[in-house]
């Protein structure tokens, strides 16, 4: 079985996704009501929580809980979770998006069909004893238009439906341009006209500090006389006062919502309006949806605590649509370039610049930055502290200022990232190395400061500058086969013939701290530095 972790799941979870981590952890994953999350006894030692919108995560409970490294959301919304102080603590907080596009999107319509042609009305008036067609007369979708804000996966799910309903659709979402649409009948509006026109607006945006009570008092004074509204997003998006008003006075002949700022709700005004359709967050509520949720996030969780994939996290800096083993090796090589230049610093490192060349490495500029600051960090701060996650806000803390430039006479390959830091105290300096991805798996160390050379950043490595004089490499080869010390590989660079020189020597296993003090004090050494990587 290997590892194992403790995972707590304080949500429902499908039985498929269950028998994932059971299969896996087996007894270390227990299930939880949401309302006894804070009194578990695992709590203390739980590495990965599963959680939908039932249990608000906030610092005081992310301090009953250090060892924490995974927050597991089974949906698409983050609402109720601190990520700036799970974000500080280094813990993964990931979402689910897509996997209930379908089921939500075909509630939708379940929504604006029923409320379209009065199907709960009649359904009541049938149940009380009443025939009267007259009163249920409804209208066709077909030739209306359609407003949707937000037009993430669920909302092009609905589009594409409305549309085969002979719909007209127009949209609202200002992080998508004309050339993302696909489809020409689609079209991108303001939020004002959006309102103004359409007989039906449904609501798909993403609850952001932007889209909280989006739709209040000023907006409603926009929408369309006798208009529809749907929810299936979040309930924070509406103003319930405002909705009240503009149900009560007209302006909207209907509402059907599913979702509502605060879970489970039994108190609203709006439970008593004859033109609200009630559902208690229905739109995901499919048995293929809630299958293929609890398969996904279960995947998602074990993978990120085993260190082998990183998806549809919210708070990395990860990019989408590259899978994190194409990119893993670029990281590598960022993390090794950062552990060399702090191990190479002769004070506190201050200033970060960096450069990218190279359409690969330029495509992954904030990755790659981001595991550059984490290999600067992880010596002083311990590898269990910094991560991926926290290492911006650690290095942000520490005054440690990062930016991208040009021109830091780096070496011509065709990726390429070069990195210069420049460090504080009595002896105030900088050092410039540049490195690159051979065949895309193996990172090399290209170039320190003037000094050309070609090393893989693993295993013992033994960083010498000294003069360039004859006999150098021999008399530190026998210092070291004196102490029975191998040498597994040796690179040289020199500016110029009878300058200095810096070697790198790749040794079978560390030198003790009095045979580095000792070549330290040889004349022909000016400095020497032994660093040592896990694998």
């Amino acid at each position: 079985m290997g590892v194992t972790h403790r995972i707590l799941i304080a949500t429902s979870l499908s039985e498929a996704g269950l028998n994932l981590l059971k299969g896996e952890i087996g007894g270390l994953v227990q299930v939880v009501e949401p309302e006894n999350l804070s009194k578990h006894p695992m709590l203390n030692a739980t590495e990965a929580l599963i959680i939908r919108d039932e249990v608000e995560i906030d610092t005081a409970l992310l301090e009953k809980m250090p060892k924490l490294r995974v927050i597991g959301r089974a949906g698409v919304g983050i609402a109720g979770i601190d990520v700036e102080a799970a974000t500080r603590r280094g813990i993964i907080v990931m979402n689910t998006p897509g996997v209930n596009a379908v089921s939500t999107a075909e509630y939708t319509f379940t929504l604006m069909l029923a409320m379209a042609r009065n199907l709960i009305q009649a359904h009541n008036a049938m149940t009380g004893g009443i025939w009267k067609r007259e009163q249920h007369v409804g209208m066709e979708l077909h030739g209306k238009r359609l407003g949707i804000i937000g037009l993430g996966r669920v909302g092009r799910e609905v589009a594409r439906r409305a549309m085969a309903f002979g719909m007209t659709v127009q949209a609202y979402d200002p992080y998508v341009t004309e050339n993302q649409l696909g489809d020409l009948r689609l079209k991108l509006v303001g939020l004002a006209q959006l309102l103004a026109d359409s007989d039906v607006i449904s609501l798909h945006c993403a609850t952001t500090s932007e889209t909280v009570g989006l739709l209040n008092a000023d907006t409603f004074a926009l929408i369309k006389n006798g208009a529809l509204l749907i929810n299936t997003a979040h309930g924070s998006i509406v103003d319930e006062n405002a909705l009240l008003t503009a149900l009560k006075n007209g302006r909207l002949a209907g509402a059907a919502v599913d979702v509502y700022a605060h879970e489970p709700i039994t108190n609203s005004p709006l439970l008593n309006l004859p033109n609200v359709l009630h559902t208690p967050h229905l739109g995901d509520s499919t048995r293929e949806a809630q299958r293929d949720l609890g398969l996904l996030i279960a995947r998602q969780v074990l993978d990120a605590l085993r260190g082998e994939d990183y998806r549809n996290v919210v708070n990395m800096p990860f990019v989408d649509g590259r899978p994190f083993e194409m990119i893993a090796p670029y990281l590598k090589l960022a993390e090794r370039i950062g552990m060399l230049q702090h191990a190479l610093a002769r004070g506190p490192i201050n200033r970060v610049m960096l450069e990218f060349r190279g359409q690969e490495v330029e495509g992954l500029v904030k990755p790659m930055t981001v595991a550059l600051l984490r290999g600067l960090l992880m010596p002083i701060l311990g590898e269990g502290t910094v991560n991926y996650i926290n290492a911006p806000v650690l290095a942000h803390e520490r005054n440690i200022f990062v930016s991208q430039t040009k021109g830091l006479d780096s070496p011509d390959y065709a990726n390429l990232m070069s990195c210069q830091v420049h460090w504080l105290g009595p002896h105030a300096g900088s050092t410039t190395m540049a490195g690159a991805l051979f065949g895309r798996t193996e990172a090399h160390i290209v170039k320190i400061n003037q000094y050309r050379t070609d090393f893989q950043p693993e295993g013992v490595l033994l960083v010498i500058g000294s003069y360039d004089r004859p006999g150098v490499i021999g008399r530190v080869g026998l210092l070291l086969s004196e102490n029975s010390i191998n040498i597994a590989d040796w690179r040289t660079g020199r500016a110029e013939p009878g300058g200095q020189t810096l070697s790198v020597a790749i040794l079978d296993e560390p030198i003790s701290d009095d045979l580095l003090e000792t070549l330290r004090s040889q004349d022909y050494v000016r400095h020497a530095t032994q660093i040592v990587f896990s694998s």
